[in-house]
Order: C-alpha cells, then structure tokens, then sequence
C-alpha cells in the first residue's frame, strides 16, 4: 500500500459539476493499493497517518498530529501510485490492484481511518475521474508505502 499525504488548510473532490466532499485543516491522504496488500497494510498506514507529528505546536514545531489538532482526513483512492516507468514512456500498472480488489481495501482503509481519527473520513467516488482541488500548508507533503515502513 502508498500513500502521499499532503498537510492542507482544505481540501475538496469533485466529479465533474458535484463536490463529493470537503475538509478544512489536515491531510489528504491519495491511497493505491496492490495484489498483496492486506489488513495489516491497512492497520499500520491508517495508525502512521493519525499518528504523524505534522502539525506545529505552540513553538511552531512539527509536534501535533491530526488526531491531535481535531483536524480532518479526505482520502481519494488512487491507483497510479503503482507506476512501473522501467520500460518505455508509458505507465504500467500492472503492479496495482485492479478495482474488485481494490475497492474493497480502500473501504477498509477509511474505516480504519475512521476508527483512529473518531470521526467520518469523507472520500472521492472510486474508479471516477475526479478533480481534486487543495491549499497545501507548508508545502509538506510525504511518500509512505506499507512494505518500507519508513
């Protein structure tokens, strides 16, 4: 499982005309999965996101975690996270999880999510093309992936 996650002052999706969901101050969380992710992906990625210490405390040190700062999650499904660019011009995805795989993980993820954070985790529509617009805070934005536990 990978992830970036990007610190935000807000965060919205959209398909086409209709907003799905929009968040104020936290993260957005961009989550692609593979054939052998698991549970156990979802348990560590979920706890590492809620837990991370990017948010400033009174000194202005990153010391504050999402859960921490009552800030909000929007996590939006993304499967060329898994871009194989090895061979040629055009990506491969051969290594993401095709959607009846995927979908599955990704609702299992924001449940997950939902139960660290102790509160809704809006989302994107799965497989849809979608517009995602963001005021990234910082910039900080991170790379996770669940078999480098970084």
């Amino acid at each position: 499982m990978r992830v970036v996650v990007q610190r935000v002052r807000e965060a919205a999706v959209a398909v086409g005309a209709d907003e799905l969901a929009r968040i104020g101050a936290g993260l957005l969380v961009l989550a692609g999965f593979e054939v052998a992710d698991g549970d156990d992906d979802i348990a560590w990625m979920a706890g590492k996101l809620t837990r991370l210490r990017l948010f400033a405390d009174a000194e202005g040190v990153m010391n504050r975690s999402v859960r921490d700062m009552g800030g909000e999650i929007l996590a939006v499904s993304q499967f060329t996270l898994f871009a194989a660019v090895k061979k040629g011009n055009r990506p491969s995805w051969s290594r993401a999880a095709r959607g009846e795989l995927a979908q599955p993980l990704f609702t299992r993820f924001v449940a997950r999510l939902e139960a660290e954070l102790g509160r809704p985790v809006p989302t994107g529509a799965f497989g849809a093309d979608m517009r995602i617009s963001l005021i990234n805070d910082g910039p900080v934005t991170l790379c996770l992936d669940s078999r480098a536990m970084e």
